[in-house]
């Protein structure tokens, strides 16, 4: 039974006593009775009025509660004009700040979250969020396209090297990462409080071609300054040497002939150490592409042509595996043939290599070209048996002055990789993990 209902049922047992008291004077003093009588409606009206007064309150607060229960905070609490004012007023001006506070407050957030949201779809940072269970909640399209995450939500980062990395990382460090294909980035572990209990998140940003600028910079200064104390010595060098030699004839006939023999040793290697500086130089001063409709099928053809002898008298097989018809495509055909010059001679020496160091009679080096679906490219590839990246991190390839050859310099991959990237071509170079090495290029802008 309501609070209500109990007042009430008070109220009517403690009049009908009052009324039975009352109806002792009916005969004695029917005035008196009439009196009385009319005494107890008032008092029964007003007990009536002051019980819906006094729980007045609670009918307002039940309202309120309704209304945080459906979440409308718009709402107001209206009360009539004899209500406005004392402690019922008051308390409806509460209730109707309260609310107006929630509502407030809400409106806030969600243009916050709103503002959150969009931000999280725009940022070019990858953003994964955990739940309480260290499971993913949330991650941003940059975070899906980054790292292949499909409708990731309630996953774990398990599937990928990069991924297990990123998962393993330690709450507030930011650290550098690299994946199978040689990419790398930036990933930091943070973590933000939801209903007082922590939450973490991921930070993830390419670097890529940041860093990759950041190492041509660096070893293109570097390059011009060697060259041009290198060059220098170099020029003075052999003028110098030139002079020693007006001295041969001032030397007895036996020294004469060996400091004649020295003088031309000395020669002879200042130019190639010219040549060594030029080889590097090269790539720095490597000019813009002149972009001009080209077969790629015939340059190729041309370096097979010109390889085939030298790789048969080895026992290297040189050979097409697939070529497709390709349209012409716009290239710089000079740099380009320099380019896969020195990526077939490179699959050519590292099968040469394997077989000397294995003892096998024989090798290969295959080329490939599959034309794009849409027609408006293809996919070249140079695989070779020699597969000398078996072991090297894919994070090394391309960095100057790398290389797995004997002797090497490092400048072959280099100066292919620069051509590649000034022609919009992306590339990759890797163990297929079938005893092969095979360096892919996509011929179309990346």
């Amino acid at each position: 039974m309501g609070l209500r209902r109990r007042l009430q049922l008070y109220l009517a047992t403690l009049h009908l006593l009052l009324l039975a008291l009352v109806l002792l004077h009916y005969r004695a003093q029917p005035l008196v009775f009439i009196g009385l009588e009319a005494a107890l409606l008032a008092s029964w009206a007003l007990g009536l009025r002051l019980i819906r007064q006094a729980l007045e309150p609670l009918a307002y607060t039940q309202r309120f509660h309704g209304l945080l229960q459906d979440q409308d905070y718009a709402a107001r609490l209206r009360s009539s004009a004899s209500t406005e004012q004392g402690e019922l007023g008051e308390l409806l001006k509460l209730f109707n700040g309260m609310l107006d506070a929630l509502y407030q407050e809400r409106l806030r957030v969600g243009e916050q979250q709103g503002f959150l949201d969009r931000l999280l779809e725009a940022t070019p940072s990858a953003v994964v969020v955990y739940d309480f269970d260290g499971r993913i909640s949330l991650a941003n399209a940059s975070a899906s396209a980054l790292l292949g995450l499909n409708a990731p939500e309630g996953s774990t980062l398990r599937s990928h090297s990069l991924l297990e990395q990123l998962d393993a990382l330690p709450l507030g460090e930011s650290r550098l990462l690299s994946d199978q294909d040689g990419r790398r980035y930036r990933g930091q572990r943070g973590q933000f409080y939801d209903r007082g209990f922590a939450r973490h998140f991921l930070l993830i940003d390419e670097l890529t071609a940041e860093l990759a600028d950041s190492e041509h910079a660096t070893y293109e200064k570097m390059i011009r300054v060697l060259g041009h104390e290198v060059n220098n010595t170099v020029a003075a060098t052999a003028s110098v040497l030139e002079s020693l030699l007006y001295y041969r004839s001032q030397l007895a006939e036996r020294d004469a002939e060996d400091f004649s023999t020295a003088i031309v040793a000395v020669k002879k290697r200042n130019v190639r150490l010219g040549e060594f500086i030029e080889r590097f130089t090269r790539v720095v001063k490597m000019p813009a592409p002149e972009l001009r409709p080209a077969a790629i099928g015939a340059i190729l053809d041309d370096i097979v042509g010109l390889y085939r002898e030298p790789c048969r008298s080895r026992g290297i097989t040189l050979a097409w595996t697939r070529r497709d018809e390709v349209p012409l495509l716009p290239m710089d055909s000079q740099l380009m043939e320099q380019a896969l010059l020195n990526l077939v001679k490179n699959a050519m020496e590292a099968v040469e290599a394997a077989m000397q160091e294995q003892g096998l009679q024989s090798g290969h080096v295959h080329l490939s070209l599959t034309a794009a679906g849409d027609g408006r490219g293809a996919r070249l590839s140079i695989a070779d048996s020699g597969d000398r990246l078996g072991g090297v991190p894919a994070s090394q390839l391309f960095t100057p002055f790398f290389t797995t050859k004997k002797g090497g310099q490092g400048i072959g991959l280099l100066f292919a990789r620069e051509v590649l990237n000034r022609h919009g071509y992306a590339h990759k170079l890797a163990s297929t993990g079938a005893g092969e090495t095979s360096f892919d290029i996509w011929l179309a802008p990346a």
